[in-house]
């Protein structure tokens, strides 16, 4: 297995655990809450087939990275994130692409340390612009409702997780035709496996305000999320994105009836998206919104 070190807490070194598969053009696959690098399955295998070189790996506290009780904030994901980048020398051509959580990482990446070295990002189940409802921010969700995540998963994170994942997946709609019980089970015991700490903590990064990110963001930039997402919402997530111009080159392509996780729900319409956007010349022109040709069944 592959390591990273990224820090210490007292006497124990927090390591990053990493895969790094293939050859070619490397694409840097981060993970979504509470999963770990091995939920990009469904597009790496395709990524792989494509010639592409694929690193993932697992975010603090989750998966076979270290378990700390430190450094749950965007500054440090983001911090991991250049460590590994800098320990595999990748510094041409890279493309970061991220889900759920991980589209943080990718927005405070290109933010804090700019795009020297990355040639465009993918941000699947967007978590930017900005969540928390505040007086500049009206679109935003209460402070309540994250309140509320804390104390379910603080009284019970295994019973969280159950019903998390049902929105996650909105098995209500498309269970078992395109997420069956062996693949909930499997999502399950990731995020059972995960830190207790990192499971509570990570719900305040949730909170981050990545609009001050944005602006620096002078990548050509893909966006993919699904219509019926109900973890983060496309109306309160990628359409302010596409809307609100708060990416200079953006690309969104909505997934007709896909919930949060599309990537495993809808992977012929979101490998779609992500082969062509990887395929299209750098500087040309790129419509604001494309539909997927995707439908419930």
């Amino acid at each position: 297995m592959s390591f990273v070190k990224v820090g210490t807490e007292n006497s124990a070194d927090i390591e990053i655990h990493y895969r790094d598969h293939g050859s070619g053009k490397p694409i840097v696959l981060i993970h979504g809450y509470p999963l770990d690098g091995n939920s990009w399955e469904r597009q790496e295998r395709v990524l792989l087939e494509h010639g592409y070189r694929c690193i993932s790996y697992d975010r603090r506290g989750f998966g076979r990275s270290s378990q700390p009780t430190s450094g749950y904030d965007y500054d440090t994901f983001a911090g991991d994130l250049k460590a590994l980048l800098d320990h595999l020398a990748l510094d041409q051509d890279v493309v970061l692409a991220g889900f759920s959580m991980g589209t943080g990482e990718v927005t405070r990446y290109l933010g804090k340390y700019g795009s020297a070295g990355v040639s465009k990002a993918i941000l699947l189940g967007v978590i930017p612009p900005f969540l928390l409802q505040t007086q500049d921010n009206p679109k935003g969700v209460p402070g309540s409702v994250f309140d509320g995540i804390k104390e379910a998963i603080d009284a019970d994170r295994y019973a969280y997780f159950d019903a998390f994942y049902a929105d996650f997946y909105n098995t209500d709609k498309l269970a078992p035709e395109r997420i069956g019980d062996a693949a909930l089970r499997a999502s399950f015991n990731v995020a059972a496996g995960a830190s207790p700490y990192a499971s509570y903590a990570c719900v305040d990064t949730w909170l981050t305000d990545f609009r001050g990110d944005l602006p620096k963001i002078d990548v050509p930039t893909l966006v993919v999320h699904g219509t019926a997402d109900r973890i983060l919402p496309f109306e309160a997530t990628a359409a302010r994105l596409r809307d609100e111009n708060l990416i200079a080159d953006l690309t969104v392509v909505e997934v007709e009836n896909g919930p949060h996780n599309i990537g495993w729900t809808f992977p012929d319409e979101t490998n779609a998206a992500i082969l062509g956007f990887l395929g299209r010349a750098a500087g040309a022109e790129t419509s604001q919104a494309e539909p997927a040709a995707a439908s419930s069944t």
